[in-house]
Parts: C-alpha cells; sequence; structure tokens
C-alpha cells in the first residue's frame, strides 16, 4: 500500500485478510476468547471488563517493539527491514563522502575512474544488427519474435549510450572536452560503484551495485545472442528481459494462433517443476515455457511436496525451481489449494503507478491463502 491507500487488488487482500483475521464478531465471544498474539511472553488480547485501572494496567504490560510475528510477519521480516536500513544508511554515506582526493587503491580519483571506465568499456559488446535481424526472419514473424526484436533494440541503445557517455568521460577526466552534468554524474557513479542514472533508464528496474549489473549485463547480452544465433532458449531467463511482460502476453498470443483461441479469453497459469536449475530440464514446453531467475520472498518451497512452507529463519530470499507459464483459455482454469502471488521486478515490489509488477504465478500450498498473505509472499525478478 501507498500513502495509506489502496491502489491495486494485492493491496485490497491485505486489507481484507486483516479485516477478516483481526477484525469481527469472534473478538467479542466470550465462551472463546480471541488473542490477537499470544507467546510465553505476552498475551495481546481484549481486556476484560471492569475500572479503568485494569485497562491501564494491560496497556502498561504490553511490550514496547512488536516482534513481526504480532502482525503475522515472519521473524526475517525484521533482519530483512533493518538489513535495508543499514544499506540506506551506508548508501547516504557514500553520497556525502569527499569527491576529490584520492581512492583506498592509492591513485588519484580521476585515474581510478578512468580504470574502471575502460574496463567497462572493453566489457561493451557490438550492437546487434537488426536489419539483418529483421531480412532473416522476413515478414511472418511469430510474436515471440517480435519481442526479440524490440528487446534488441533497447539493448542497442543501452550499448550506444554506455559507450559514448564511457568514451566522452575518457576525454573529459584528460581535459580535452568540459565535464558537462551528465558526464560528472557518471564519473561519481563510477567511484562509488553505482550505475549511472543515464544507463539505469535505458535498463530494467534493478537495485544491484555496478559490478553485479554488469553481471547482469553480459548475462543479458547472452540470452540475447543464444536467441539470435540458435533459437529461443529452452528455458528463459525472465529477468534478463527489458519488458518480461510482454514475452509472456506473445506467448499467450501465440497460443492462442496455434489453437484458434479468443485471445481476450485467453490467461497464464503457473506450475512449480521439479526441476531446481535451468541445466536439469530435460524437456521441451509444448505450450507456455520454463521460466528462470525467480526467487521467493516470505516463504521457501518444500522440492519434495512441491508447495510453499514457512521461511527457515535468516534466509531471505530462496531461488525458485523453474517454473512452467502455461496459457489456456479463462473458462477451462479451475485451480484448488494454490496461492496467488505476484511476481515482481525488484524487493521494492512496486510503486504508486503499480509499475514493477510483472505477473501473477500460482504456488501450491497446503496451508490458508490468509497465512501467506500476512507473511508477505511474494516473487522478485532479480536478487539485490
Amino acid at each position: 500500500m501507498y500513502g495509506g491507500r489502496a491502489i491495486d487488488n494485492f493491496d485490497r487482500r491485505i486489507l481484507s485478510t486483516y479485516m477478516d483475521e483481526y477484525l469481527g464478531d469472534f473478538i467479542f465471544d466470550t465462551f472463546q476468547p480471541f488473542h490477537f498474539y499470544v507467546n510465553e511472553e505476552v498475551d495481546y488480547k481484549i481486556p476484560e471488563l471492569g475500572p479503568r485501572d485494569n485497562y491501564v494496567e494491560e496497556i502498561e504490560n504490553l511490550p514496547l517493539a512488536n516482534t513481526p510475528e504480532v502482525f503475522g510477519l515472519h521473524t526475517n521480516a525484521e533482519i530483512g527491514y533493518y538489513t535495508q536500513a543499514a544499506k540506506d544508511m551506508w548508501t547516504n554515506m557514500v553520497d556525502l563522502q569527499p569527491q576529490t582526493g584520492g581512492s583506498s587503491t592509492g591513485i588519484s580519483r580521476d585515474d581510478y575512474i578512468s580504470n574502471i571506465a575502460s574496463d567497462i568499456q572493453k566489457k561493451l559488446p557490438a550492437i546487434f544488427e537488426l536489419d539483418k535481424l529483421k531480412k532473416k526472419y522476413g515478414v511472418e514473424i511469430s510474436p515471440t519474435t517480435v519481442v526479440l526484436l524490440q528487446e534488441l533494440e533497447r539493448f542497442n541503445k543501452l550499448i550506444s549510450v554506455m559507450g559514448k557517455t564511457l568514451a566522452e568521460l575518457q576525454r573529459a577526466l584528460k581535459g580535452e572536452v568540459g565535464m558537462s552534468n551528465v558526464l560528472d554524474e557518471v564519473s561519481r557513479s563510477l567511484f562509488n560503484g553505482q550505475i549511472p542514472a543515464v544507463w539505469r533508464k535505458l535498463a530494467p528496474d534493478t537495485l544491484k551495485s555496478l559490478g553485479n549489473w554488469m553481471m547482469h549485463f553480459q548475462g543479458r547480452f547472452d540470452q540475447y545472442t543464444t536467441w539470435v544465433n540458435e533459437a529461443e532458449p529452452p528455458v528463459m531467463w525472465l529477468s534478463g528481459l527489458h519488458i518480461p511482460e510482454s514475452y509472456l502476453t506473445a506467448l499467450v498470443q501465440a497460443t492462442c494462433r496455434k489453437n484458434g483461441w479468443p485471445l481476450d479469453r485467453s490467461t497464464l497459469y503457473t506450475n512449480v517443476t521439479k526441476f531446481a536449475t535451468a541445466g536439469d530440464v530435460t524437456e521441451t514446453a509444448h505450450q507456455g515455457c520454463f521460466v528462470s531467475g525467480l526467487y521467493l520472498e516470505g516463504a521457501a518451497w518444500d522440492m519434495e511436496n512441491s508447495c510453499l512452507i514457512r521461511q527457515p529463519p535468516k534466509v531471505l530470499l530462496q531461488p525458485l525451481p523453474i517454473l512452467k507459464v502455461i496459457p489456456i483459455e479463462a473458462h477451462r482454469l479451475k485451480l484448488q489449494n494454490t496461492f496467488k502471488t505476484p511476481v515482481y521486478t525488484t524487493s521494492q515490489r512496486r510503486n504508486a503507478m503499480g509499475i514493477g509488477l510483472v505477473f501473477e504465478a500460482d504456488l501450491a500450498t497446503s496451508e490458508h491463502s490468509s497465512h501467506w498473505v500476512l507473511q508477505g509472499v511474494c516473487l522478485i525478478l532479480n536478487s539485490d
């Protein structure tokens, strides 16, 4: 929820779950007292009817700090909160550090930035030749091929901007050209190990540092290269796509064309496979696709029983096994004992406009769905 307002169905689901689980006539049942939360140390309940001192005593007995379990969350939620707070603090401290002088390696700041820029320049691949690819695929192309061409166009633009800004930055550091505001921001980001804003605008949303982002960048290039030179990957690394939801939409379109289904009456459902990694996949998806690169937050996955289970302590994220995404006609979809799980791009989930939500996955569960709603379960495409 953003600003105290419900902006999508998942916000409404959270509010409805809290209302159903914590508010209702059952809290006034005298035969079966309702405990909001109880353990060996504290008992959250409505005090019995009596004088004012009874209520004051109950209030004074409550702890000053509440644990995550009081709100239905896992204890890991507190670890995640403090971890994020520490990251924010360090980010602010890095931004406040002096931007002059030398680095920790003993070389000057300009030389340090120049070395990083040169290293990144060496790793930049050549842009994809879209004109040749369009001639290769011809006029009758599949919806997923259209997505590929759109992805390559965006990736080419990112490569071009990265190469241009790095080359200009090198010249500016040598004094050949003036240091513009854009180049100054790029140099500061490279020095701090962050992604420059001018690059970030052309790349998928991420919270990664510069080093991890470059590994992600190389992984995206490898997947695009395989897709262009060989065939569509049998297991799609979804977080390697700029707009992953467009690929899923293309899957539905392709299946509707093949089977003659009406597009507006078709949808997707998912099934978690027994394959732990992409290399374990030994079959082809005749309809739909296999998807890798998803991380489960707020819960864990039981490989043996193929269902959601509670998180182990101190494990905030768990890689989800290979997910199979299957297009189907909406009226044929009958799911039981599943939890509708939102899939987000990053651990920040989504902003006030709902941007960041990719799709909804169906995960098997033996628990009531309200349990996982209160645990804040979701899937994310990128680990921090």
